[in-house]
């Protein structure tokens, strides 16, 4: 009876060595840790009442799907403007660029016509008051008024050709300079109205799942506060914990399995961050004896199939793959 407690005993004591070096073992390769995700929360920075809603909690939408629409009215009203301005200094300019209507042309071509008659007769009555002053047939003084008539002739003649070129051209130089900076601010102002109106249409910037919808049709929504919280599958990852003996043989993009409740096959990962700073520290001096206490944060990030497998707050195991493993 004896000899059977005994062996008995020993039969319990190696079972408990057993499940004791398994548990010590699985201790030393696999970490806990928890799926965390990164939300993009979707805002829109002006401020307006909530009109339209385009998806609901739990929806997968793809990207550039429509998110949600908030009243513009206003904004159109201000683009409008802006465009009319903007349509004024584009007319202003093109007036400066072409010089005077096709009328007022005709008419100093017509005063340079007449100037140019008056200017054939003052000559041809020069010639002929010459000729009779050569014969003494008049005074010379009557010589000195047709010349003096003929200068005047050719001053209005250069007067109108003169006239004739300045219509043909257009405003002065510092004038059109003027009128195109004009024509750029009220393009610059147009282009701000038209941001605005756009930025209360907003779509989704990533394929994910709606994971909440913070405000309903009809609400008002101040600038910059999120309405939809989306989750794109490649914003979860894992972070798990290891001692402070095992983090310093930790690499950037070393592979990791990920082990879950319910998951049908380990889920491959890489290592994408490692805490420089531990996440327990003991009020202790760092000993031999207190350096158990130190865990540092390790963040992970499966592939995107592969994060859809995971949920947010799902409790995980890492274990590290094999040394040389990519």
């Amino acid at each position: 009876m004896r000899l059977a407690r005994t062996r008995m005993a020993w039969g319990i004591s190696a079972s408990l060595a057993a499940v004791l070096m398994a548990c010590a073992e699985k201790s030393s390769d696999y970490f806990p840790g928890y799926a965390e995700a990164e939300y993009v929360r979707l805002a829109s920075p002006i401020a307006g009442a909530l009109v339209k809603l385009h998806v609901q909690r739990g929806d997968r939408v793809e990207a550039d799907a429509p998110a949600f629409v908030l009243e513009q009215d206003s904004e159109r009203a201000v683009r409008e403007a802006a465009a009319a301005r903007a349509r004024t200094a584009r007319a202003q300019l093109d007036n400066l660029l072409k010089g005077r209507r096709p009328d007022e042309l005709a008419v100093i071509r017509q005063q340079l016509a007449q100037a140019e008659a008056a200017l054939q007769l003052s000559s041809a009555t020069l010639a002929r008051q010459r000729q009779l002053v050569a014969d003494k047939f008049v005074s010379p003084s009557t010589l000195d008024e047709a010349r003096s008539a003929e200068v005047r002739d050719q001053a209005r003649v250069q007067e109108s050709r003169a006239q004739l070129r300045v219509a043909r051209l257009g405003a002065r130089s510092d004038e059109i300079d003027a009128a195109q900076q004009e024509l750029k601010a009220a393009e610059a102002q147009l282009a701000q109205a038209e941001w605005q109106v756009a930025q209360k249409t907003q779509r989704m910037p990533a394929a994910g799942v709606v994971n909440d919808v913070l405000y309903r049709e009809g609400e008002y929504v101040q600038a910059g506060s999120p309405i939809i919280s989306l989750l794109p599958p490649q914003n979860i990852k894992a972070r798990f914990f290891v001692p402070e003996t095992a983090v310093g043989a930790l690499r950037i993009g070393q592979e990791v399995q990920l082990q879950c409740d319910g998951c049908d096959a380990p889920i491959p990962a890489r290592i994408s961050f490692v805490s420089n700073a531990p996440e327990y520290t003991s009020p202790l001096i760092y000993s031999t004896e207190n350096r158990a206490a130190l865990v540092f944060m390790v963040e992970a990030r499966p592939a995107v199939d592969d994060a859809r497998r995971l949920h947010p707050g799902q409790p995980v195991e890492a274990r590290l793959a094999a040394q040389g493993t990519r």
